[in-house]
């Protein structure tokens, strides 16, 4: 759909639809900065298939409207909500196929897969990889893109049937209705220390170095509209902060600065080298671990916290023993993030309904306290009772 006409016509068919409505949406973020949608397919039972081009029409308001209470479907939503919500599209009511697939212990959830060993098909994935900002769109792709929805509701039938029989039904209403509520998160702190490579460098002017870089990086991506890796890689970042040029030749030299879109903005890079190179000792990063109000990364624990450490490996083992019996991952039974918390400062004592308050507190859904809680609690009182706590 390219016109307010042809939009108002899908949605009248998609409002007039019965069943779910399975959803999917293309971005283009190896290409373009940012991660909006540059396709978005809809399907639903006696309305067919509804391919809508975003750039052409950027408000979805109309089809949120018109499908207020039909339940979403659609693979991997975290992925897909945030682009979604950008065009005036909510939904209030979700399934998550690859959620599903998790929760009933398939080892690989992506969609090809997925559907290839739950309903014996096979999904044409050639254009998975495409710029999809490319405009006009080919046929050939657009084809592809419609299949992605074509058996995405049939799909989610036979896993909420799975679910039924594994009684994980509310566990997944429950992950389901977590996955909406969930309020946007704050922008990431000093995104720069996510620089894929940036353990390789040692010094404290190295790593102000990566900063300058990838600052001046993103202000070109975002005025180009350009994915930010397309103008100059992290690989290239980290090698100029571990060999610290002083010249455009020298900066010419090194492994990333080679390409023609690299070149192009020599004297922006060696400026920004330059910036770290004068930075005063006190506004010089102290690590490269970004800032947090969390425990600290665990492989330290043993050295600061002895105790916590062993916790840690308590709380852990519980929790896979029980992951394991329920034929899931661990990390959907219970966040890695509330294991670490919770064994780096338990409650006192640390009986049931206390550990069941803390993992609430750390998001954890009631399915996955009412697992865990006894089984974590009598962990962490063993510990006490040898003396280990």
């Amino acid at each position: 759909m390219v016109t307010a006409e042809a939009l108002r016509d899908a949605t009248t068919a998609l409002r007039a639809g019965t069943g779910p409505v399975a959803v999917d949406a293309e971005r283009a973020s190896g290409f373009r900065y940012g991660h909006r949608a540059f396709l978005v397919q809809l399907r639903r039972q006696e309305a067919g298939t509804v391919l809508i081009d975003p750039v052409a029409c950027p408000d979805l308001s109309g089809v949120d409207a018109a499908l207020a209470d039909t339940e979403i479907v659609l693979h991997a939503a975290g992925q897909d909500l945030p682009c979604l919500a950008e065009l005036g599209f909510r939904p209030r009511r979700l399934f998550d196929t690859e959620l599903a697939g998790r929760l009933l212990g398939y080892p690989k959830v992506g969609l090809g897969t997925l559907v290839e060993e739950v309903l014996g098909l096979t999904l044409e994935k050639t254009h998975s990889a495409a710029d999809w900002s490319a405009r006009p769109l080919p046929q050939e792709w657009l084809r592809y893109a419609a299949l992605d929805v074509e058996v995405l509701v049939e799909l989610r039938d036979t896993l909420a049937e799975q679910l039924a029989e594994q009684g994980k039904t509310i566990w997944a209403e429950q992950e389901f209705a977590a996955i909406l509520a969930a309020k946007p998160g704050p922008p990431r702190t000093d995104p720069w220390r996510r620089t894929s490579g940036i353990h390789r460098v040692r010094s404290r002017r190295g790593l102000a170095t990566v900063r300058e870089l990838w600052l001046e990086r993103d202000l070109i991506a975002q005025r180009r509209d350009i994915s930010p890796t397309r103008i100059l890689p992290d690989a290239a970042i980290v090698e100029a902060a571990r060999a610290a040029p002083d010249t455009l030749e020298e900066l010419g030299q090194l492994t990333g600065f080679t390409g023609r879109g690299a070149r192009r903005y020599g004297p922006e890079w060696l400026r920004a080298i330059r910036r770290a190179k004068t930075l005063p000792d006190e506004q010089l990063p102290e690590s490269s671990a970004p800032p947090g109000d969390g425990p600290p990364p665990a492989h330290r624990w043993a050295e600061r916290d002895p105790a916590a450490a062993k916790r840690l490996v308590a709380v852990r083992a519980a929790v896979a023993a029980l992951a394991d019996a329920g034929n899931l991952p661990a990390e959907n039974l219970l966040a890695p993030d509330a294991v670490r918390r919770l064994s780096w400062q338990p409650p006192e004592p640390p009986d049931p309904q206390l550990v069941a308050a803390e993992l609430a507190r750390y998001g954890a859904r009631p399915w996955q306290i009412e697992i865990t809680v006894r089984p974590i609690a009598m962990a962490l009182l063993r510990l006490i009772e040898k003396g280990e706590d």
